[in-house]
């Protein structure tokens, strides 16, 4: 039964995600077709991890008391409407009142999806368990953006998104059909209040390090991803192809580590690894607008990948530890999304502004530092806040 459950939870994502990959590489160009500049691009993604945000905590929170299938039902039934809406928006505005309601979809799948698996994870291997839901997850928006790239070069922008809108409908299927409803979870810390719990994360001194972590190694996400069609589009030979193989590459590479850096993670002090993933991101953000051909910026991509990779597991590993003995499953994990959303959010605008004022380039230069100086704090306030465990435990 449980490996039944993750089988068919892990296709539904990676089938969800596939839908959502293959519109990575044709969004900004239909945005600034719509009369979209730099902020406004930053915006159109802001805004999606804005309705995100402010949802994730609450739905992860009930998902704790009323189980977590109907949510990941409606989360995709909302998927398929966005697909079919988003050819026929007439403005910026409209483009961005449909990206809020693609983020009240997302904030019912991915974060729900997480607390199922990190629910079934046994004490010890949560790098592994986390590692194939990001494998999953990695994997269907590593595959769309090949795909929506030959779509849009062979066909146009609209189909893209009607795809994306079966894709969904595919994936709900499967749920209703294969995905029991999850049982109400007794735990005490998910009955409490989910104000009260999201302030007993923030003193707590690890949950708060995990959570400025979830939220520095995300601010890349809109300048690696939004700006990229930008940045290869007019250089001579380069079309929506070239930068949908250079997003997936990134993101197929990240796919496969997620398993055995998962493996690692559950071995290795977990500390250590988040250090060298952010490290290696910084440097691979800092250097990306230094590229000026399809195979460096494609190498670029590879490495930044890598990097990702060992990131990922690490902060899935310790979101699933903090909700199992403090927290809540679906709590913990709707806040560690709402971190993720709030850093995307301020990446997005961030970045925007940047490009807008200083040009492409200070875009990456300044979320490289942003991501290292952030990181940094984070693993010390993880660090203090294992050491104070340690003494609890250690007091007579």
């Amino acid at each position: 039964m449980k490996a039944r459950i993750l089988a068919t939870l892990f296709a539904a994502v990676f089938i969800a995600m596939l839908g959502v990959g293959i519109i990575i590489p044709v969004l900004p160009q239909l945005a600034v077709q719509l009369g979209a500049g730099g902020f406004a691009l930053g915006v159109i993604t802001a805004v999606f991890s804005l309705s995100r945000g402010f949802l994730q905590p609450l739905v992860g929170h009930v998902s704790d008391q009323r189980g977590r299938k109907q949510f990941i039902v409606v989360g995709l039934i909302i998927y398929g409407m966005v697909g079919i809406l988003v050819p026929l928006a007439y403005s910026v505005a409209h483009l961005v009142s449909i990206r809020v309601l693609q983020g009240v979809g997302a904030a019912m799948i991915v974060p729900v999806a997480m607390a199922y698996t990190s629910a079934f994870t046994p004490p010890g291997q949560e790098g592994k368990y986390m590692g194939m839901m990001n494998a999953s997850l990695f994997c269907g928006i590593g595959f769309g953006p090949v795909i929506g790239g030959l779509i849009a070069d062979h066909w146009g922008l609209a189909p893209v998104f009607y795809v994306m809108a079966l894709l969904s409908m595919c994936a709900l299927l499967l749920v209703l059909a294969l995905l029991p409803p999850s049982q109400q979870e007794t735990v005490n810390k998910s009955t409490t209040g989910i104000v009260k719990n999201m302030g007993r994360m923030i003193q707590r001194s690890r949950s708060r390090g995990i959570l400025l972590a979830r939220f520095a190694t995300v601010l890349m996400i809109v300048p690696a991803m939004a700006f990229l069609p930008l940045i290869m589009t007019p250089w001579p030979g380069v079309d929506s192809t070239h930068v949908g193989l250079v997003m997936a590459c990134r993101t197929l590479v990240n796919a496969v580590l997620q398993i055995p850096f998962g493996r690692l993670a559950d071995r290795v002090d977990k500390k250590t690894l988040l250090l060298v993933g952010t490290v290696c991101t910084t440097l691979a953000m800092y250097h990306i607008p230094s590229m000026h051909s399809f195979r460096s910026m494609l190498l670029i991509y590879l490495f930044l990948g890598c990097s990702e990779a060992i990131l990922w597991p690490v902060l899935g590993a310790y979101a699933a530890e903090e909700g199992r003995n403090h927290f809540g499953h679906g709590s913990m994990m709707g806040v560690f999304n709402l971190a993720m959303s709030a850093g995307v959010f301020t990446g997005a605008l961030f970045a925007g502004a940047s490009f807008d004022y200083w040009g492409v380039d200070s875009s990456f230069h300044l979320i490289a530092a942003a991501n290292l100086i952030l990181t940094g704090m984070a693993i010390m306030f993880i660090a203090r806040g294992e050491r104070y465990d340690l003494a609890a435990l250690q007091r007579p």
